[in-house]
């Protein structure tokens, strides 16, 4: 027991000690760091299940357009798919190819003449803004994990600055430049870097992970809208 006594207290302790003894400044770099990190791990979650959302419903798409013969089925089998970035895009070049030509998907092949090529440049402008659109859709708050992974190990540096100084003004007006009454402050400084880097880290391998996701649902998305034009073409609407 006495040996138990004589060992000090726990590092836990220690940590927790020194953190509530540092200054203001510090606790409030703290409070920061702890906010960003809040507010990452809600943006990680929720992208997560955004993006498998979407991968799912890629994968229904797809396969109900791989079984579609003609541009008239994909339609009709559009109609019955939940609403996707897929689903919208489609539906906005097929809308604007019906404005074109009124009633081209009722009537079936070779009854209308085909688009011709500024009309046909027009319905890619269409298709390439609507995927714009998607991709500024799907890209809402990874800005803010760019810049929590960014800012976190600068702001754990400015609460370990602060606290370096904060130490040497202690000593200085202490006039005690032993290892005993440095050791604390420092310590308590370093605190703040390695929260820092605790926020940050994680922030920057979801950003890294969410934007391959948003690049492959972009290309998906291009490749979709240039084989919707295949599809005018290989059936004489263009």
């Amino acid at each position: 027991m006495i040996a138990l006594l004589q060992a000090g207290p726990r590092p836990m302790d220690s940590h927790l000690d020194m953190v509530l003894g540092s200054g203001w400044l510090i606790k409030l770099v703290l409070l920061i760091l702890v906010g960003f990190s809040v507010l990452s791990w809600i943006l990680i979650v929720w992208k997560w299940r955004q993006f498998g959302l979407v991968r799912a419903q890629g994968d229904e798409f797809v396969e109900h357009m791989e079984k579609a013969q003609r541009l008239e089925d994909a339609y009709s089998a559009m109609l019955a798919l939940p609403d996707s970035p897929y689903r919208r895009v489609f539906r906005q070049g097929v809308n604007f190819f019906s404005e074109l030509r009124p009633g081209a998907l009722r009537q079936g092949e070779g009854s209308h003449e085909g688009l011709s090529l500024t009309q046909l440049e027009v319905l890619r402008m269409v298709l390439e803004k609507e995927e714009a659109d998607e991709r500024d859709e799907l890209a809402h708050g990874m800005t803010w994990l760019a810049v929590i992974a960014s800012v976190s190990p600068l702001m754990g540096l400015l609460g370990t600055v602060i606290g370096v100084m904060d130490a040497f003004l202690g000593i200085a007006s202490r006039g005690s430049a032993d290892i005993a009454s440095v050791a604390p402050g420092v310590a308590a400084a370093l605190v703040t870097t390695v929260v820092g880097l605790a926020v940050a880290i994680p922030a920057v391998i979801a950003y890294n992970h969410f934007v391959s996701k948003l690049n492959l649902v972009s290309g998906e998305l291009e490749g979709f809208s240039a084989e919707f034009i295949g599809t005018l073409a290989r059936e004489g609407r263009v």
